[in-house]
């Protein structure tokens, strides 16, 4: 398996290694391991993993996840540990970048299908939408919204088709037909 099958699997089956939507904070430890940062506040957790953040609320006493958004662009350091132990051994090596064609052609293997779901306040990044699923893929568009110009040679910055961030919460997202 690869890094590829990692993300169309979240996109498609919307978990990581068995924790989904609504799992409790202790099923996302088993899945990813300790090392994360959480930072809660008001009834709401975001928990960190690198590549994997989540998103928690609480409801009388009891925490369950909402949102699993998938920081692919945080890879771009090169830092390896951005990748939790559990998803090197599952999946192996993870790339500094992630293809949007690339991706959606997996996800289309797997039988599900990928269509643009862009809303109108932004141009610097395109939004699609699996059918099925509602899980949300951001692809950059524009590498250089602002007109800064060149790239910092020690911190290599996106390129137009790379995927940014691969984004599932049932509740963040309108109902569609």
């Amino acid at each position: 398996m690869s890094d590829l099958d990692f993300y169309a699997h979240v996109a498609t089956r919307g978990d990581v290694l068995g924790a989904g939507i609504s799992a409790p904070p202790a099923a996302w430890e088993v899945a990813l391991g300790s090392d994360y940062l959480d930072d809660a506040s008001h009834g709401l957790m975001r928990r960190d993993y690198g590549l994997v953040e989540l998103s928690f609320e609480e409801h009388d006493g009891v925490w369950s996840c909402f949102g699993i958004s998938v920081q692919v662009h945080r890879l771009r350091t090169g830092d390896a540990s951005m990748v939790p132990p559990p998803l090197l051994n599952a999946y192996g090596h993870f790339a500094s970048r992630v293809n949007a064609d690339e991706l959606s052609a997996a996800i289309t293997r797997l039988g599900y299908s990928i269509e643009p779901d862009d809303d109108t306040t932004t141009t610097d990044v395109r939004r699609y939408r699996v059918r099925e699923t509602g899980a949300r893929i951001f692809v950059v568009a524009d590498p250089d919204p602002y007109g800064y110009g060149e790239d910092d040679p020690d911190m290599p910055g996106p390129r137009a088709g790379d995927v940014r961030a691969v984004v599932l919460s049932p509740s963040w997202w309108p109902k569609e037909s």
